[in-house]
Order: structure tokens, then C-alpha cells, then sequence
């Protein structure tokens, strides 16, 4: 059990929380129907995620095996068969359609499209577009993107095109941080952990990481100032919140600059101190604002 465990990343399912951006930003966070259909998309994507990290390893079985960290995934360490990895992939699958089903009527054929829709687009990733540099970020980035387009479906609320634009800059900041980790590596032991990672150097990624990092707070600045984000929560000090996203962002440079720890997003917000009291106070100032 612990070895299926790692195997399907549980853990990872908080990537997922996405899901609640448009309800949250929309002043529907406490609309129970609103929050039973997210969280029933929520289970879903975590189904469809657990299924995909199964064909991953599957996939890179080979390569994990030579790298210091991948080498003990129960795929590339032999504790799981690749037929049974395949048998739970497709478990995980079913599952998470048939958490999809739970869905009111109307809005299932349109949320089970987007769902459906990255499945493939994380299967070809793992296939083959994760080999080209630039487009394996920015494909990791647009997943992000369908998971709220899926929040705003089941929530039947209007993405506002900022949200949209914040969430994949973000991301994509997030990936070419994380990709900093296999570029440090590589310099060090003179492997390659990924594929791509020789289309990759430090100057590139400390430029990606910089552009992203700042357009991301300029656009979440003009986010909070726009005269309809005003009308539609009622007041014009959402602005002062930027103050924690510019924290949120400096800590996260400062971890995979300066302290040279892993830029794993999941790993920074399980254990980095700072960066939770960063997240938790930006979302308490939100919740003020915009509920009180």
C-alpha cells in the first residue's frame, strides 16, 4: 500500500486546489452548491492527476533509475510491476470520471470535456512534449489554467480574464523555478535529469524566473486596481495585498537562489514556514476585504 501511495501522490492533489480560485474570487466561497461542485471537481482532477503520475513513471521507469532522487519511485526501484502501475492507472481513471458524474447534469458535459481534455494533454506530455524545453512549462502552466476553467464551470462563474492570465504567469513562474533545480543539478554532476534539461542554463532560468516573477505582480496589481474588480467586491484596497504577493514571490526566489533548496512548489508550501504565513495572511486579507 505505501509503495501505491508514492506511486499516485496523494500528496500532490493540493496543486488541485486551483480549483477554487474563480469560487473564492467571486465572492461564492461560502455557496454550498457552489462548493460541493468544486470540491467534486477537486476529487476528480486528484483521480485524474494520480492517473497520469502512474503513466509518468511508467514512462520515465528507465531514466528514474539513474537519477539520485527518482531512483526509489516503486516503478524504477522494482517494488511495483509495470503492469500493475497500468491496472491503477486505469483504477484512477474510472475513478475520476465517475467522480466527474456526481456533477449536476448541465454542467457535466462541459466540466468532463475540460477534464477529459487535460488527461490527453498530460498523456502526450508525458509521451513526448516534455522533451522540448519552453513548451513543457508553459503545457505544466496551461494545466493550472484548466483546472480553474473547470472551478468557473461547475461554480457557473465567469472567469475574469486577469484571474486567467495570473494564474498561468504564475505557474509558469513556478515551472521554470522548479526547472532551476534539474539545471543546478545537471552543473554539478554533468547528467542531464531531464531530457531537455541541456536546452536549459542558469542565465535563462534566472531571466525566465525574473520576467515571470515580475509580470505576475503587475498584473496582479492592475487586478486589484481595475475599477470593475472595485464595483464588484465594493471596495479600492485590494491593492494592499500585493504586499504578500511580493513577499510570496521574493521568499520563493530567495529559496531556489539563495538558499539553493528545491523550488518544488508542493515541497515549499508543506514546509517553508514563511512562505504559509505569506499565503494564510493574503487570504485572510482577501477574505476581509471582499466577504466582510
Amino acid at each position: 500500500m505505501k509503495d501505491i501511495l508514492k506511486l499516485i501522490r496523494p500528496q500532490q492533489w493540493i496543486k488541485n486546489l486551483f480549483v477554487f480560485i474563480p469560487m473564492f474570487f467571486s465572492s461564492e466561497l461560502f455557496n454550498t452548491g457552489v462548493f460541493v461542485n468544486t470540491l467534486i471537481m477537486f476529487v476528480a482532477f486528484g483521480f485524474t492527476a494520480s492517473s497520469i503520475y502512474c503513466y509518468n513513471d511508467i514512462v520515465d521507469a528507465d531514466d528514474d533509475r539513474n537519477h539520485p532522487e527518482k531512483c526509489h519511485r516503486p516503478i524504477a526501484a522494482g517494488k511495483v510491476s509495470v503492469g500493475t502501475a497500468y491496472r491503477i492507472m486505469a483504477v484512477m481513471f474510472v475513478l475520476s470520471v465517475g467522480t466527474a458524474l456526481f456533477l449536476p447534469a448541465p454542467l457535466m458535459p462541459s466540466a468532463m470535456a475540460v477534464l477529459l481534455f487535460y488527461y490527453v494533454m498530460n498523456l502526450a506530455y508525458c509521451s513526448r512534449l516534455k522533451q522540448y524545453a519552453i513548451i513543457d512549462v508553459c503545457i505544466i502552466a496551461f494545466g493550472f489554467v484548466l483546472r480553474i476553467l473547470a472551478g468557473g464551470i461547475v461554480g457557473e462563474i465567469v472567469l475574469s480574464k486577469w484571474i486567467v492570465l495570473m494564474t498561468f504567469l504564475l505557474t509558469l513562474f513556478l515551472s521554470f523555478a522548479k526547472r532551476r533545480d534539474d539545471v543546478i543539478r545537471m552543473n554539478e554532476t554533468g547528467e542531464a535529469p531531464r531530457k531537455n534539461t541541456t536546452r536549459y542554463n542558469l542565465t535563462f532560468i534566472n531571466q525566465a524566473v525574473t520576467i515571470t516573477a515580475s509580470v505576475t505582480l503587475v498584473c496582479y496589481i492592475m487586478y486589484t486596481v481595475s475599477p470593475e474588480v472595485a464595483r464588484q467586491f465594493g471596495t479600492e484596497n485590494l491593492y494592499l495585498t500585493s504586499v504578500f504577493v511580493l513577499l510570496g514571490l521574493l521568499r520563493y526566489i530567495q529559496i531556489t537562489v539563495v538558499d539553493k533548496r528545491s523550488g518544488d512548489p508542493t515541497k515549499v508550501i508543506m514546509h517553508d514556514r514563511f512562505s504559509q504565513f505569506v499565503l494564510i495572511a493574503w487570504g485572510l486579507a482577501f477574505l476581509v476585504m471582499i466577504y466582510l
